[in-house]
This record gives C-alpha cells, structure tokens and sequence, in this order.
C-alpha cells in the first residue's frame, strides 16, 4: 500500500493511504450487486404494470417507457448522489473504507463529482450493451466501434488504476479527484466537526479570510497531527495560520486549530 503526498497552502504536505486495488474492487462488486439487486426489482415492477395495461394501445408503451425512464433514474444517480450526500462514499466505499477526495485534500466540489460521473463505467456499460445489440442487429461498423470503445475504455481504466502512483481512473484525472482509505480510529467529521451552540462568541473572526481550500487544508492538517500524534506539523501550521492571520494566541497548536474551525462553522452560517 503506497501513499499520496498532497500539498497544503501552508507549504505542509498531508499524507494518505492509497487503497489497493483489491478494495476498489469489492468495493464495486458491492455497488453493482445493489444496483443489479434493484434493477431485478424494478424490473419486475415494470413487468407487473405491463401485464395490467393494453399493450395494443400505443399510448400504453409511451407511459411504460415514461415509468422504466423514472424506475431507472436510482441506477444512473446512485454514484452521484450518494457521493454528494455522503462525503464522498457510496456504499460499497463506505464498506470497503474508501473515500472521494480532491487533490488538495478537501472535499471534492458538486462539479467535481459531476466529472467523475459522466466518466463511470456503468455508461461504457450501457455503451457494450448497445454495441452487441447492434453486431446481433446486423449493424456491424457501429456495434464494434461502440464495443472497441467501451472495451478500451474499461483496460485503459484498469490499467491507469493498478499503475498511476495515485490510483486514479480517468474521471478522477479531469476531476482532479483521489480515493484514499479512510481512517478507522477516528474520523474528521468526529473529532474536529462539532454542534456550535447559538451563544458560542468567536475567538478570531479573522478566520474568515481563508478560502474553502484553506479551511479543507486546516481540516485534514489537524486530522492527521492528531492522528500521527505529529505536535510538530500542528505547530507548523499553527505558527504559518497566526502569521497570515495576525493572530497573537497561547493557546496550544492543537487547541488553537480546533477553535479556528469552530469559529468557521459558526461564522460561516451566520
């Protein structure tokens, strides 16, 4: 198992662990058998529809392949809107202690995301399917133009997953994404994310003044220093934050990061 040194505005790099292939492979494996569980399901439902309608009436097939249209958009957006919705995991990575990342370390933006969906392999799936209907159809040059391309897709997929030093499949190089594994002693929405009451009064206002890339950076810095027990590299980031900010502060590397990001959380829905 390797590691992905990323870069901070602090000039402090974060190390995470990249996850090795055999975990993004179940972790795939997972994902597919609950869509292909709820395909099955969908399936029959459509069917039950079907047997209670007048399939000569042509209006009929319109509604059926409004409803199939509606029973499929689960299987499309599950990827997408799981990993919106849950920090960067679908299932199978939440299983498989797996997690979406953008280069920098933070949270990947909803264009982010986007750009790893529209390069998934369930739409180079689909683009096999319909390239081996078309060979069966007679329509011989675009059934295996869309079977080349599908197939080609999924080795070079493959290939820059097993070989890239940060494991990242197509969809993650223009996303400018990562996957890391997560880790199981604590995690950062636990240990640094906690309920501001209403009469909590900020310390440094001042913290307002950083980019969301800055405060991802103070995120994942504290994380791992307190993960690592790393005094040195929460100094580090404390002393560069104080500089930028002209913060006079005592309190403690540790302890000042916290209350930073406990300013932000209150600041930032104020």
């Amino acid at each position: 198992m390797g590691a992905i040194k990323v870069p901070t505005n602090f000039n402090i790099d974060l190390e995470f662990d990249v996850p090795e292939f055999y975990r993004r492979l179940l972790a795939w494996i997972i994902d597919f058998v609950i869509l292909f569980i709820y395909f099955k399901i969908a399936f029959k439902i459509l069917i039950a529809i079907a047997r209670k309608s007048n399939l000569l009436d042509e209006d009929v097939w319109h509604d059926l392949t409004a409803v199939w249209m509606v029973l499929s958009l689960p299987i499309l957006l599950y990827h997408l809107a799981l990993e919106i919705g849950l920090n960067g995991q679908s299932v199978g990575k939440k299983i498989m202690k797996l997690k979406v990342m953008n280069e920098y370390g933070g949270k990947p933006s909803v264009s982010q995301f986007l750009i790893r969906w529209v390069l998934r392999d369930i739409w180079f799936l689909f683009l096999l399917i319909f390239g081996i209907s078309s060979l069966a159809d007679g329509q011989h040059a675009e059934g295996w133009f869309m079977l080349l391309l599908s197939i080609g897709y999924f080795i070079t997929d493959l290939v820059l997953v097993v070989s890239s030093k940060k494991g990242q499949r197509i969809g993650d190089i223009l996303a400018h994404t990562i996957i890391i594994r997560t880790n199981t002693r604590s995690d950062i929405e636990e240990t640094v994310f906690q309920e501001v009451s209403d009469n909590y009064v900020p310390s440094f206002p001042q913290i307002m003044r950083l980019s969301d890339r800055d405060i991802n950076a103070i995120k994942s810095i504290l994380e791992t220093a307190k993960r690592k027990a790393d005094f040195h590299m929460a100094s580090n980031a404390a002393e560069k934050i104080k500089g930028h900010l002209g913060i006079d502060s005592s309190l403690s590397p540790f302890d000042l990061l916290e209350v930073l990001l406990k300013d932000y959380n209150y600041l930032s829905v104020k």
